[in-house]
């Protein structure tokens, strides 16, 4: 038997040390999360994406009376950026939930497992880097690869 051990690398960061492009791009996600579709976990989830063209596109978590058929923000931000910005590489991704509750995540919003892996998929189609901002009230996770979310992700390459 072989053990091996996988480690990822993040950085963190409150939200008033986050430099300009990555506020921006923040309170777009927070901003966003005013647009959601939630009646039945009336938890908001918002997704801010800047592309290499310095666009920011956006994306709302959409649910649906017949489960599991709603959609998540991270991939309703990268389907719509792929899908009018076809050629043009998504730089960052940020991800912001918002409880109708408790307010904003006190604790960076991690993305399911489809998203992560339409994350990747998204990385890999323009061979390069995603980086992605985890964002809670008090602190933002950064890491610089999707890839460093999903280290058993499917691929078909």
């Amino acid at each position: 038997m072989k053990a091996r051990k996988i480690e990822i690398k993040y950085e963190i960061h409150s939200i008033g040390e986050l430099g300009a492009e990555d506020r921006k791009l923040v309170d777009a996600a927070i901003e966003a999360t005013q647009r959601s579709y939630a009646p039945y976990s009336h938890f908001h989830v918002g997704a801010a994406a800047l592309l290499e063209n310095d666009v920011i596109v956006t994306g709302t978590n959409q649910e649906n009376v017949a489960y599991p058929s709603g959609l998540c923000a991270e991939r309703t931000a990268l389907f719509y950026a792929n899908s009018q910005y076809p050629y043009v590489p998504v730089k960052a991704l940020a991800i912001v939930g918002i409880s109708e509750v408790n307010g904003m995540n006190r604790t960076p919003l991690s993305p399911c497992g489809a998203c992560r892996q339409v994350m990747l998929e998204t990385e890999n189609r323009f061979a390069t880097p995603m980086r992605v901002l985890l964002c809670g009230k008090e602190e933002v996770y950064i890491v610089e690869s999707a890839k460093d979310l999903l280290p058993f992700a499917f691929d078909n390459y």
